[in-house]
């Protein structure tokens, strides 16, 4: 096993690649109770269009599957479900999808291995019916309703069809009721077959392990594979341009809802940093965080009442910044941040709030290593953007304030900025 040591947080990560293609990564925490597991799969909500290694023709599939077989995986054929039989071990069990990967997942204190068996069974043994898939679209489709009623869900996802013309972020992860009614069991199987190849995949964990130990429970659990090529995913060209510079909708809320966004996409496949990411980190507290001046004078107006949300999303195939709050005027919200952004600009980035902010945001990054579904959770998803989560501690240094002007320069751009609002309904 390869061993990746870090100094910064005194821990070692351990990797496996095995012969059929899955990666394990393995951080053990002596002396912690808790125990996590995540099993996921390079396959989320993006992953429409693809070509089915060994095919030439390329398959489409309807909007919202990927959740969709997320749902369905538990279920097996003597009736029951692998939730239930889970929670009955007295472990905390759970399934996600995101754009771009699924992922399943279980902490414990004790019981590990007999849920490590079920999980490991149920992922590699789906079992799709005419019957259960049917079953299913009832249960989706009041998912799909409720989300629909969400304000915050709607904000959000009209900011990303403002930001986005083409790329499939801009689609709910669950699909529409129009999309999830095209789904039978032979796509499912289609899917299943393609995206959960253990080449696809890779396995964190975290907790009181001997690595080598847990690698061998691991390998004996595994069903044999035959090798898979590369997996053929299509994507129309993004263009670096928005679509439109604000949307709106009405809906019942108090005070109306909204969410700023940044494109910082060029319309190819491109690599992020942790560098360029923490980086864009430290600039959005910096111009609106809980310490800004700008925060606090929109405070004192009751302009905002809470610290706006920050982040920065991205893949290989999207990224932009979101910065998402609740004002009697959000308009202004967008006008006093793109006059921050300038005033930056113009007069270079504050050396003394720069370092403060930046030791803040370190100091969130090193406090994750005290959880073990935090630090599974962290290198899973970095795993699939090409990074490995200790290169936020490793890179930390590196962050310079020449590098942040620059990242402040091509990243928080006027013309590829949006707003989204949602506004109270009209009486």
């Amino acid at each position: 096993m390869q061993i990746i040591e870090n100094s910064k947080v005194k821990e070692n990560l351990y990797i496996e690649k095995l012969e059929n293609g899955l990666t394990i990564m393995i951080m053990p925490k002596k002396g912690i109770q808790k125990k996590y597991i995540m099993w996921a799969t390079n396959y989320g909500s993006m992953d429409n269009r693809f070509v089915v290694p060994g095919e030439k023709e390329e398959t489409e599939v309807p909007e919202g599957i990927a959740h969709y077989l997320e749902h369905k995986m538990f279920e097996q054929p003597n009736g029951t479900n692998s939730l239930d039989t889970l929670t009955a071990l007295g472990v905390n069990a759970n399934a996600y999808t995101t754009t771009n990967h699924t992922a399943y997942l279980f902490e414990c204190t004790d019981n590990f291995e007999p849920a490590l068996d079920e999980l490991m069974d149920y992922v590699q043994h789906p079992y799709f019916t005419d019957e259960n898939v049917e079953k299913e679209k009832g249960i989706i489709g009041q998912e799909i309703m409720m989300y629909d009623d969400y304000p915050e869900w709607a904000v959000y996802m009209n900011a990303m069809k403002a930001m986005y013309k083409n790329n499939p972020i801009k689609i709910d992860i669950a699909g529409s009721i129009e999309s999830i009614a095209k789904i039978d069991k032979e796509v499912l199987y289609k899917c299943y077959n393609t995206f959960y190849h253990p080449s696809n995949m890779v396995m964190g964990v975290a907790g009181d392990f001997e690595p080598g130990e847990l690698l061998e429970e691991i390998k004996k659990r595994l069903i044999k594979k035959e090798e898979q090529e590369e997996i053929n995913r299509i994507l129309e060209n993004e263009p670096a341009e928005i679509v439109q510079n604000k949307i709106e909708k009405q809906m019942e809320v108090s005070m109306p809802l909204f969410v700023i966004g940044i494109k910082d996409f060029e319309g190819v496949e491109t690599e992020i940093t942790a560098k360029k990411h923490m980086t864009i980190e430290i600039l959005l507290n910096m111009l609106i965080g809980k310490s800004s001046k700008l925060y606090k004078e929109l405070y004192n107006k009751m302009l905002l009442m809470s610290e706006p949300y920050v982040e920065y999303e991205f893949s290989k195939n999207y990224a932009h910044v979101a910065i998402t709050g609740q004002s009697k005027e959000p308009e202004t919200i967008l006008k006093e941040l793109q006059n921050a952004i300038k005033e930056m600009k113009q007069n270079g980035i504050n050396e003394e709030q720069f370092e403060r902010v930046k030791k803040m945001i370190y100091g969130a990054y090193v406090k994750e290593y005290n959880n073990v579904s935090d630090i599974v959770r962290m290198f899973v998803s970095d795993y699939f953007k090409n990074i490995n989560s200790f290169d936020y501690l490793e890179n930390f240094n590196e962050i310079t304030i020449e590098y942040a002007k620059q990242i402040l320069e091509e990243t928080f751009r006027e013309d590829r900025t949006i707003i989204s609002i949602i506004k109270p309904n009209a009486k």
